[in-house]
């Protein structure tokens, strides 16, 4: 039998056991957490009709309406701030204005976003529904993507894009021209600037990039240079998934409140949670599941700082205030 040497798998796993104990956040604990935040509004029901939903995966906000990747039904809808339908756009398939499976949404300027995890490329709309270009294609390649589940866009236009199979985050220039990667491609990895199934990334007002690195539990950071900052979930963010406070189970979704907050949809673990932008833990609030399945698929923060998230498991959008 190999020895495993002083650090024992039995020492090892006490370690782990006593950092979830003390709710653990990427090394950090911080005892005075914020309250959570109450769910003031939601709608829909699964279905295919106007503002019913098949696997909502993706959440965009405006001052005035929302945006939701409708998965199954190849569609993007748009409500009001009340839940009210205004209009669908987007059918299945894989031509122009066709979508495969939508995910994570971007608004950035005029222009909606859409990552489509079938038809490996990002597909840009106006916020009026009409389609305008599409960037990328299925492969290895730089450029090309395999099953692309989030978009960041800089203020200079060039987008960042988490590579779900190709283990990458790609920043490529707006027309799709390649520039670098994080990640070696097809390769999963737990060291700082490697990922296992990267799922997000959103920009924060300073230029921290921000990845929401989705089965390696966790979230990894970067500067505007792209040099590599901070990591967190679990102890020592790597990879391991649990229930407990700034740990993760598969990260799907992440977005970057107005005063620099950082919101994760942690979806096996049913919850949004909220952390400064250094990685502390504040608070986490979500829903139980009514069907079979789990809730927090994605998560957007409106201007004002209230949280937007769709529930999965119930095709529904929900909206979040801060208890008072």
């Amino acid at each position: 039998m190999t020895r495993i040497g002083k650090w024992s798998g039995y020492s090892i796993l006490g370690l782990v056991v006593v950092l979830a104990l003390l709710g653990c956040a990427g090394g950090a604990i911080n005892w005075n957490q914020e309250p959570p935040y109450a769910l003031v509004h939601s709608w829909g029901e699964k279905g295919s009709g106007p503002g019913q939903l098949s696997d909502p995966t993706g959440i965009a906000v405006t001052d005035t309406e929302v945006f939701v990747s409708d998965a199954r039904n190849g569609r993007i809808q748009v409500f009001d701030h009340e839940g009210q339908f205004k209009r669908a756009f987007g059918t299945v398939g894989d031509g122009f204005g066709e979508l495969g499976r939508p995910m994570n949404l971007t608004i950035h300027g005029d222009m909606l976003y859409v990552p489509e995890y079938m038809n490996d490329r990002i597909q840009v709309f106006s916020l009026a529904g009409d389609p305008l270009e599409t960037i990328g294609g299925p492969g290895e390649r730089p450029g090309q993507f395999d099953a692309p589940g989030g978009v960041a866009v800089a203020g200079n236009g060039d987008l960042f894009v988490t590579d779900f199979y190709n283990q990458r985050v790609q920043h490529l220039r707006a027309d799709g021209s390649f520039v670098r990667q994080w990640g070696t491609t097809g390769e999963t990895g737990r060291g700082a600037g490697e990922f296992t199934y990267p799922t997000d990334v959103t920009f924060a007002d300073d230029g921290t990039l921000y990845v929401a690195d989705g089965y390696g539990n966790r979230v990894q950071a970067f500067n505007a240079g792209g040099d590599f900052l901070d990591k967190w979930g679990g102890p020592f963010a790597l990879g391991l998934y649990g229930p407990f406070k700034g740990w993760f189970t598969t990260a799907t979704s992440i977005a970057v409140g107005p005063d620099g907050n950082v919101f994760v949809a942690d979806f096996y673990n049913d919850r949004i949670q909220k952390f400064a932008a250094d990685g502390d833990y504040l608070t986490a609030f979500g829903s139980e599941p009514e069907n079979p399945g789990h809730t927090a698929m994605a998560v957007a923060i409106g201007s004002d700082g209230a949280v937007w998230s769709v529930n999965f498991a119930d095709n529904r959008v929900e909206k979040w205030e801060p208890v008072k």
